[in-house]
């Protein structure tokens, strides 16, 4: 009778934790510190950033080529000129842009995307710096005034908080040579993604979060004011053990992060509906901006 007791306590006490981690987060709490580089989950994100058909880490290769075609012109890169990526991931706009001569620096924290990117580039023969640091803390003097241009590909800038985007800009400033030019995307407030049911469930074999038995609890919370919504997974594994990810989004318009830029030094220079170059339209789910180094 008491092990029966003490295993109702010990399921009450389980379910209060699950409610007390159910709760609304605070803005931008952090949840889960290692990501990007945890074994498991960072093996699973470069199987999705190479595969072509998935679309939640990387874009399709058509869209990339594209991309580094539109973004080639507009920031008039030439043979041997410098170009800085941000969050470069395991190198698939750095590979296209040095198969044009350009001189790339791509920058990235996931150690498995760096190695995987280093490997490609010694087995093409591309020379492609590639640099394991995390973009938001670098330590930008290192290139003070060394690139041509930078870019930051797939609404990165999106997942930061305003501290954290401004340390960013800041490191941009730094690197970028005088009228240095600066190309990256948002997503807007009118983002399909910020949809959906606010929960559900699923229970795994193994899955993207973990390797084993485990159940995966899905939130969104929108804040509204603040124009950013959060995606956040609790991970139950078999033992108990709970597992808190968080991916949070900031929803920028071409009005909200004019402001943002001048204030890291830099001007507005064009809109566009993507880093493809498709026309503006106020009520596009993506926006590309061209940003010029003052």
């Amino acid at each position: 009778m008491q092990d029966r007791l003490n295993m109702m306590e010990g399921e009450k006490l389980r379910v209060e934790m699950l409610r007390k981690l159910a709760e609304r987060p605070a803005l931008f709490e952090p949840g889960e510190a290692l990501f990007w580089n945890d074994p498991h989950i960072s093996k699973q994100m470069l199987a999705a950033h190479l595969n072509p058909n998935f679309e939640a880490a990387s874009r399709p290769p058509q869209v990339i080529l594209r991309t580094v075609d539109w973004l080639a012109a507009k920031l008039n890169l030439l043979p041997g000129d410098r170009l800085l990526d941000l969050g470069c991931g395991p190198g698939l706009y750095c590979t296209r842009f040095a198969e044009r001569g350009v001189r790339v620096t791509g920058v990235d924290f996931s150690r498995r995307s760096i190695d995987y990117a280093v490997s490609q580039a010694q087995a093409s023969g591309l020379p492609v710096e590639y640099v394991y640091q995390d973009y938001v803390s670098m330590d930008a003097s290192q290139y003070a005034g060394v690139f041509k241009a930078a870019v930051l590909i797939y609404g990165d800038i999106c997942v930061l908080n305003d501290e954290a985007r401004d340390r960013v800009l800041a490191n941009v400033h730094t690197m970028l040579a005088p009228g240095g030019l600066f190309a990256f995307d948002v997503t807007t407030p009118v983002h399909s993604d910020r949809q959906g049911p606010p929960r559900s469930w699923e229970a795994s074999m193994g899955g993207f979060w973990k390797p084993g038995p485990h159940l995966v609890l899905d939130q969104l919370f929108d804040y509204t004011e603040a124009e950013v919504y959060l995606r956040r997974s609790l991970v139950i594994e078999e033992g108990g053990e709970i597992s808190d990810y968080r991916i949070w989004t900031h929803l920028y318009s071409a009005e909200t992060i004019e402001p943002v830029l001048s204030r890291a030094g830099f001007e507005l220079l064009e809109v566009w509906g993507d880093l493809t170059g498709a026309p503006y339209d106020a009520a596009s789910e993506w926006l590309g901006f061209l940003a010029r180094k003052l």
